[in-house]
């Protein structure tokens, strides 16, 4: 048979040439997938630029420490207070503590902030070795002035997230992937976290951190913290005993 005989008669005895797919030029929008794809990135880049920045002798009423600072080329920082021989610890004590000028400065009643970090020293001193990583993430992660306008609409009546929330603020937009880089400059992959939030515990083993225990930091009740304690374990998730 010819190659005319080939094919629907109506077409003259050819068929139409297939059609070869192509690809769409642009691949397909998964918001997902390119958010995740983003946060690996951030991760990276923040590993790859730390580093350390300077480092000295910190002698305090709960023994001599190293105080560190770190910093990447994004105007980044933490300090970290380090305590023994960390690379020798099987998992040493490390305490993850967000800056607060008025707890931790002026001894606010308005949060345990100070009370938690005095107890991770204690305790990271009495085990010989850990670290306290010290990050600017004020009134959690909204910065200083807001955090005090949260405290106005607090005077008025609001609970603590939802002073955040009517600034037009998430409950917490602290971000912890500079702490885990920081952890692995440190030469730290296996840690026992001073901690009551499952966020840090998660957020560390995204970053490659194994938390071997998630070791409690509350501190003595105060009666004017207890309806802020209330408001975080409701809330927020956080694991406490009030």
């Amino acid at each position: 048979m010819s190659a005319a005989g080939c094919g629907d008669p109506r077409l003259g005895g050819h068929r139409p040439p297939l059609q070869t797919p192509t690809q769409p030029s642009t691949p397909v929008a998964c918001p997902a997938r390119d958010a995740y794809n983003e946060g690996v990135k951030k991760k990276s880049r923040a590993r790859a630029a730390l580093r350390k920045a300077a480092e000295a002798r910190l002698p305090t009423r709960y023994g001599t420490f190293r105080i560190v600072g770190l910093e990447n080329g994004r105007r980044q920082w933490l300090v970290a207070l380090l305590k023994g021989n960390l690379r020798r610890a099987a998992a040493p004590l490390v305490r993850i503590h967000s800056q607060c000028l008025t707890g931790d400065v002026f001894c606010s009643e308005r949060c345990d902030c100070r009370a938690q970090l005095e107890l991770s020293l204690k305790a990271i001193a009495r085990a010989g070795a850990g670290a306290v990583l010290y990050e600017p993430q004020e009134g959690r992660g909204i910065g200083l002035i807001n955090k005090l306008r949260a405290y106005a609409l607090q005077d008025r009546g609001w609970d603590t997230v939802e002073a955040n929330r009517r600034l037009g603020f998430p409950a917490d937009r602290r971000n912890y992937a500079l702490a885990g880089a920081a952890l692995r400059l440190l030469g730290l992959t296996r840690v026992r976290l001073l901690s009551n939030n499952p966020d840090k515990v998660a957020a560390l083993e995204r970053a490659g951190i194994e938390v071997v225990e998630r070791v409690p930091c509350q501190p003595a009740t105060r009666r004017g913290t207890r309806s802020y304690l209330r408001v975080k374990k409701a809330k927020l998730g956080h694991l406490l005993e009030v």
